[in-house]
């Protein structure tokens, strides 16, 4: 089935499957219902169901789910059967987490470089990985196939970067530079927004205290 037929929120909560199957193999846990992995991840039994018919199933009616092959197949649904690299775009102290963040390499996001303007930033390395000056992105682009730029610089510089990025062939961009990209329709942007989260997080402690 096409991909883009699906909904983004089915497309949403196939992260999570992927998480609670790991954590279920880890605890050696062979297989699982539809009911006991609702009960885990507070989704309803059928709409687990649902989620996983738009890709086929995975599951057998009284036998339920081969937890490490629904694992596996949710993997390559996901694109992480595939090595994607990265490159993260400024050098303070957001875009170094994210250089450190060793989860993305079990998840086959590998980053490959780090991009700063700040001459102070030159010559340095976070877990290995160089930090590079903005006059050297082409050259690198060039000579590395990049799928991904997370965007850690200043909104002011988005732009500019996003077109410099787009021209070499970065097609998928992770922004949490807070502002919005008009962008080619073949170029992926997806927006990470802390303080959005925060807001909603804020907005249902008064609902629960109200309540």
């Amino acid at each position: 089935m096409n991909i883009k037929e699906i909904s983004q929120t089915v497309i949403g909560r196939l992260p999570r499957y992927y998480r609670y199957l790991g954590e279920l193999q880890k605890s050696g846990i062979e297989r699982i219902s539809s009911g006991a992995l609702s009960k885990k991840m507070n989704v309803t039994a059928s709409q687990i169901r649902q989620d996983l018919n738009n890709f086929g199933g995975f599951g057998q009616q009284g036998y339920g789910y081969n937890v490490a092959y629904l694992r596996s197949e949710i993997g390559k649904i996901l694109g992480l059967d595939t090595e994607h690299n990265m490159i993260v775009m400024g050098a303070g102290n957001l875009g170094q987490a994210l250089a450190k963040y060793s989860s993305f390499e079990r998840s086959s996001f590998f980053v490959r470089g780090i991009f700063d303007n700040d001459p102070k930033h030159q010559g340095r390395t976070v877990r290995g990985i160089p930090v590079m000056m903005m006059d050297e992105l082409e050259g690198f682009l060039s000579n590395n196939q990049i799928d991904i730029a997370a965007l850690t610089i200043p909104k002011e510089a988005v732009s500019e970067v996003v077109e410099r990025l787009v021209k070499n062939g970065v097609k998928a961009f992770l922004n949490f530079a807070l502002v919005d990209l008009e962008l080619p329709k073949d170029v992926i942007v997806e927006n990470v927004h802390m303080s959005d989260s925060l807001m909603r997080l804020s907005y249902n402690m008064i609902q629960r205290k109200e309540n």
